[in-house]
């Protein structure tokens, strides 16, 4: 079992700046490839960035390009997630998710564990 905590949302104003991270326990996080996925308000899930297990591959969604990066500390078992120049529409839950793959995948169903998220909101 892998357990992750997300923390760092919050309310912004639109052009603000937020750092999210997820700290994992259990297993070897090291081990597992780890990605940043949101929802909005009657929205599905949607992928926004993933890394590999290593730190050494990152994939990033196209709305997220740009605007968005992700990072690792395995030291510290975390990842997290810089966005920068908020805009209303990144307003959601953000959930970090862990992939055995190793790989930064965008692919939903590959993810084997979840946090409970945290929300960001974004005012205009």
């Amino acid at each position: 079992q892998v357990q992750l905590v997300e923390s760092g949302g919050g309310l912004v104003q639109a052009g603000g700046s937020l750092r999210l991270s997820c700290a994992a326990s259990g297993r070897t996080f090291s081990n597992y490839a780890m990605g940043w996925f949101r929802q909005a308000p009657g929205k599905e899930r949607e992928f926004v960035s993933a890394i590999s297990k290593s730190g050494s591959s990152t994939n990033y969604a196209d709305s997220a390009k740009g605007r968005f990066t992700i990072s690792r500390d395995n030291a510290k078992n975390t990842v997290y997630l810089q966005i920068n120049s908020l805009k209303p529409e990144d307003t959601a839950v953000y959930y970090c998710g862990a992939d055995w793959s190793g790989y930064a995948r965008s692919w939903y169903a590959g993810y084997d564990y979840w946090g409970q998220g945290t929300q960001v909101t974004v005012s205009s």
